[in-house]
């Protein structure tokens, strides 16, 4: 009897774990740790690319908590994680536990690489680059990254963590809950959200003054910031308050620069303008007025931030938002928009029709310019 093929319908939609890792590694980890890893599995056996931006928003976590992942199960030996030049994480490896319980000191020749940062600007942003030394758990975060060799040890396992939440009662949740100092407070918080607050929200609270040592302007920051982001997710707002504490950040304006430092879109907008390092406010302002007021897209944005390089060197944020502006009065949405205008722009430049009569003016050749006329007439058109 001749022998059957045995054709698959469709390829199994699953990932498979290793019984080591289950039996070894798992109890150890924490929440994030464990999202990470099993993400990875899951998009390398998929052949699919991610990037760290890509499984922060995925699991509402900071992109710290995923290099602090990353960092972790390299310590482990259970993946390898590469970098280029510059130090920018461009490649991760993980390993077979089958071979050396993942402790072996090559790679297996199964583990294949399953990160690729696929957003050109985040390659080209100065923003969060990912260095040999980023992520590490108690590392002092500066910005050369942590101070001492000492400080890239992990936490040894059940060693408690300074910003460890403790555990309030129903009596010190209803005295702080109680008091006028902290009422409007809550207020703001409850403006922000959208909602009341839960107890445990309001222990998250009490949490941040209590062992975090924020201030209420810090604490109204920092939900205004993460309520920006689309984030109302309280465990989402403590960890960002968490990596703020490690940080050493106690001011809203300490918080709002090292906002944009992670931010890809200001870092888009500055490299546009040929700027370099962080925005000061002033540019910061202008940078959220277009994004928020305005509501204009990032191609439209850097359009605008193109045409005001080419035009002048000087003043170029305040020369941008004269251009953007102008697009928003005249009801710019997309870069399509811009086309139209500038098609109509061109029409209103055309010479006179031959046969027309000519005066002093179109008989006139030229042959000098007056750049300030020429800027404000690009404004307003």
């Amino acid at each position: 009897m001749a022998c059957l093929t045995i054709y698959r319908e469709t390829n199994s939609d699953s990932t498979v774990v290793s019984n080591l890792f289950i039996d070894e590694y798992m109890r150890d980890a924490n929440d994030a740790q464990l999202k990470v890893y099993f993400y990875l599995l899951r998009m390398m056996n998929a052949r699919q690319a991610t990037s760290v931006s890509d499984m922060a928003d995925k699991f509402n976590h900071t992109e710290k908590d995923v290099l602090r992942a990353l960092k972790y199960w390299q310590g482990l030996k259970l993946l390898d994680l590469d970098y280029d030049e510059d130090k920018n994480l461009v490649g991760i490896h993980i390993r077979d536990l089958s071979s050396d319980k993942g402790t072996g000191s090559g790679r297996s020749t199964r583990a294949g690489s399953c990160f690729v940062p696929s957003p050109t600007a985040e390659r080209t942003a100065p923003g969060p680059s990912v260095s040999e030394d980023a992520g590490n758990d108690t590392a002092p975060y500066t910005e050369s990254g942590p101070d001492t060799a000492a400080a890239r040890e992990p936490i040894p396992n059940g060693e408690s963590s300074p910003y460890k939440k403790p555990s309030y009662s129903a009596d010190r949740l209803k005295e702080f809950r109680n008091c006028e100092e902290t009422a409007q407070l809550l207020f703001i918080a409850e403006s922000y959200i959208g909602r009341p607050l839960t107890p445990s929200e309001m222990k998250t609270i009490l949490y941040f003054i209590d062992i975090l040592h924020f201030s209420h302007d810090l604490i109204d920051y920092l939900i205004q910031y993460c309520v920006d982001k689309g984030k109302k997710d309280f465990k989402y707002i403590e960890k960002v308050a968490v990596n703020w504490a490690e940080e050493g950040i106690t001011t809203p304006g300490q918080a709002q620069k090292q906002a944009c430092r992670y931010d890809k879109n200001i870092y888009a907008v500055m490299n546009a303008l040929g700027k370099s390092g962080s925005p000061t406010k002033k540019e910061a302002e202008y940078i959220s007025r277009w994004t928020k007021e305005y509501g204009f897209s990032p191609d439209v944005i850097l359009e605008a931030c193109e045409r005001t390089v080419l035009a002048t060197d000087k003043h170029r944020f305040e020369y941008a938002e004269s251009i953007l502006n102008s697009w928003k009065r005249q009801g710019v949405r997309h870069k399509s928009d811009i086309s139209r205008l500038d098609d109509a722009y061109r029409q209103r430049q055309k010479p006179p029709a031959p046969g027309k009569t000519a005066n002093r003016f179109n008989q006139f050749t030229q042959n000098s310019y007056d750049f300030d006329i020429l800027e404000q007439e690009l404004v307003s058109n």
